[in-house]
């Protein structure tokens, strides 16, 4: 699972100093059959999060790949059937388009929005990256395509699938570029699959900016191309809401407005600061939610963030929830864990403290995070920020210098005054 990245300063890497969930730790946890004790396990990685050598594992449970409550063969069944069928649809993505699958990345069009094919598209053929900077990369050769010869294509789906190709290249180019990791050709064309395949099958949704951020960590840390996948497309079926836009609002809108109504109540002078300089809707904070701090926090903090955040707000019943979500029924008919036992312990701590509020519709511990960074920085706030652009700069300049566990700690301490103050008349 763990790959040793060339460059001993990566913080992707680093063991961190504290009580983070050991290897040791980690196999300890499962009885003899496969079974997890999941709860210390939680109450671990919320300390100090995860060791590197097991870090795509343990993810794989946190977002809900695997339940706790299964054991190793049942495990081991579902991980292949999922293999299988992640090959299925990459076979048939393959059969629309030849790029899948081939080791290339597609950097500009390869088709007109009529549907018509265009012969002689840039495909990066070579990634070479720059010897006087390893985060720059060369060589994108202007080659005949391996473009599927053929007719006008009328089907609109296929049409805007194949028109995000050169959209997920792009960016996949500009994701996590100065890691060692993505100098590997096939690193870059395995990030290019996932992704195109994901736009595929999520033809509500499809490929979005950012989604490649997303998606990253999962290609470091997991071998098998299709375990990776069904990483990122767990955490999609969390984060997939913020990326519906329409004409009328923006994927998340009603995160930005809890935001607000949290400010309200906890930073009543901030909040209203803002609102005299025109930014009561937020938007400041759009990346923040999109990416999960990817920007604001350096590589290996946004992930210590991550396995931080979705050990708090765990619920056991994930994958439950999602094998009912793929299979296309309703949670009550999803067998698997069904009539397993579990307990409040088998929580993460935010979701416990939602349980016991008896919050119906509990807010994700993300929009907590950013209210806690507005919060850290209100007095600055306050007294520099004369206009939206203020507000930018100061948010920016604390880009790569926030503390992952503090943003935690500040954002449960946040839910719980939130919660007690909302309960009031």
């Amino acid at each position: 699972m763990w790959r040793d990245p060339g460059l001993p300063t990566d913080s992707f890497y680093e063991v961190r100093n504290g009580k983070t969930l050991s290897q040791r730790r980690w196999q300890a946890a499962f009885s003899p059959e496969g079974y997890l004790d999941i709860a210390p396990t939680l109450t671990r990685i919320q300390r100090g999060g995860i060791h590197p050598t097991i870090r795509g594992e343990v993810w794989e449970f946190l977002l809900g790949c695997f339940d706790p409550r299964s054991t190793y063969e049942e495990r081991d069944q579902v991980r292949q059937r999922r293999r299988v069928k992640y090959a299925k649809w990459k076979e048939e993505c393959r059969a629309i388009d030849s790029h899948v699958g081939s080791g290339t990345l597609i950097t500009a069009p390869i088709i007109t929005e009529d549907g018509e094919p265009i012969q002689d598209p840039l495909v990066l053929l070579q990634a070479i990256p720059n010897q006087a900077d390893s985060g720059s990369y060369g060589n994108l050769s202007s080659n005949n395509s391996p473009v599927d010869k053929g007719q006008r294509i009328t089907d609109k789906k296929i049409i805007e699938w194949k028109l995000t190709l050169h959209q997920i290249g792009l960016d996949v180019l500009r994701t996590d570029r100065t890691l060692v990791f993505y100098e590997k050709q096939e690193n870059l064309s395995k990030l290019w699959d996932i992704l195109a395949v994901y736009a595929w099958i999520d033809r509500d949704v499809g490929y979005c900016q950012g989604m490649s951020d997303l998606c990253s960590p999962m290609i470091m840390l997991l071998d098998d191309e299709a375990d990776a996948f069904w990483c990122f497309e767990r955490l999609m079926r969390r984060l997939r809401g913020n990326f519906r836009c329409t004409d009328q609002s923006v994927g998340v809108e009603s995160q930005l407005q809890s935001l607000a109504s949290i400010t309200q109540v906890l930073d009543p002078k901030l909040h209203q600061h803002l609102e005299t300089l025109g930014g009561g809707d937020y938007l400041f904070a759009f990346r923040m939610f999109m990416v999960l701090f990817r920007r604001e926090f350096s590589f290996g903090d946004s992930l210590f963030l991550w396995e931080m955040m979705w050990a708090l707000e765990y619920d056991p019943d994930f994958f439950s929830l999602y094998e009912a979500q793929e299979a296309g029924v309703s949670g009550d008919k999803q067998e698997g864990s069904k009539g397993k036992a579990k307990s409040i312990r088998q929580f993460g701590k935010y979701e416990r403290e939602n349980m016991r509020s008896k919050t119906d519709a509990p807010l994700p511990i993300t929009v907590f995070l950013v209210a806690s960074v507005l919060k850290d920085n209100s007095a600055k706030l306050l007294q520099e920020a004369r206009g939206l652009d203020d507000v930018v700069k100061i948010l920016n300049d604390i880009n790569g210098n926030l503390d992952a566990k503090k943003a935690c700690s500040g954002a449960l301490k946040l839910h719980k005054k939130y919660l007690k103050k909302a309960k009031k008349p």
